[in-house]
């Protein structure tokens, strides 16, 4: 059972601006050195040298070594989900602030609303519509904690070419979850994440539909991708992800 003392030590090490800050980087899984992320949160390497330490003791990330660089990763797809859930919490209590980067955001903060990675699976406004199609159309079934893929589900997204064997070795308890809803902290309405989530966006990156922006959390539809998405998941209609592809 977790103790108010672990409770509160973890909402600690992330309630810190500037730890915060290479939290959400780290959103998209990618791996991070530090002096990267020192420059995302705007501190000096040797500050975040310590802010990692913690980060990493506390089992919020892990850390890598290629070569003479070390890398940082979130530990797991449970860190990612939390910090989405205070992102959600963050943006009906306070005005949103530009989501910090490796590089500046700029104007792509439009792009990351439209579509962006939320660690290993898609969020914005074409996840949540994607999510929704499959709902309609009866191939996934959500609940409030939960999802399920339906026969009819099966059928429609080997043909889009989703690899379901491999999210399917994810069913085991003790391994990750296959399918579940996760409330988009920009739409406040639900997309699929799991095994199942992390299937639609490898997806949709290997077959071109859409491509990821450096430095950035934001994927753009490429024009292919724009037709593919509209006739699986009638989407695209006059969105502005059209225009940033």
């Amino acid at each position: 059972m977790v103790t108010v003392a672990a409770f509160a030590r973890i909402a600690a090490l992330v309630g810190d601006p500037a730890r915060a800050g290479m939290l959400t980087v780290l959103m998209d899984g990618r791996a991070l050195t530090a002096a990267e992320l020192a420059r995302a949160a705007g501190v000096t390497p040797q500050t975040a040298s310590g802010h990692l330490a913690q980060l990493a003791e506390a089992g919020l990330l892990t850390v890598a070594r290629q070569g003479r660089h070390r890398y940082h990763r979130l530990a797991s797809p449970a860190v990612a989900r939390m910090l989405e859930g205070v992102m959600v919490v963050a943006a009906g209590t306070t005005a949103p602030a530009r989501p910090p980067s490796v590089r500046p955001v700029g104007p792509r903060d439009a792009a990351l609303r439209e579509a962006r990675t939320c660690y290993d699976h898609l969020a914005g406004r074409l996840a949540v519509a994607m999510a929704e199609s499959l709902v309609a159309r009866g191939a996934v079934e959500l609940g409030e904690d939960g999802g399920a893929l339906t026969p009819a589900g099966e059928t429609f997204l080997r043909g889009i070419g989703v690899d379901l064997a491999a999210a399917s070795q994810t069913r085991h308890p003790r391994r990750r979850v296959f399918c579940r809803p996760c409330l988009d902290w920009s739409e406040r309405r639900p997309h699929i994440a799991g095994a199942l989530g992390a299937a639609l966006l490898t997806t949709c990156l290997d077959r071109g539909w859409l491509r990821r922006s450096e430095g950035s959390r934001a994927v753009a539809v490429t024009p292919g991708g724009r037709l593919a998405l509209r006739q699986a998941f009638g989407y695209g209609q006059g969105c502005a992800c059209d225009d940033a592809a």
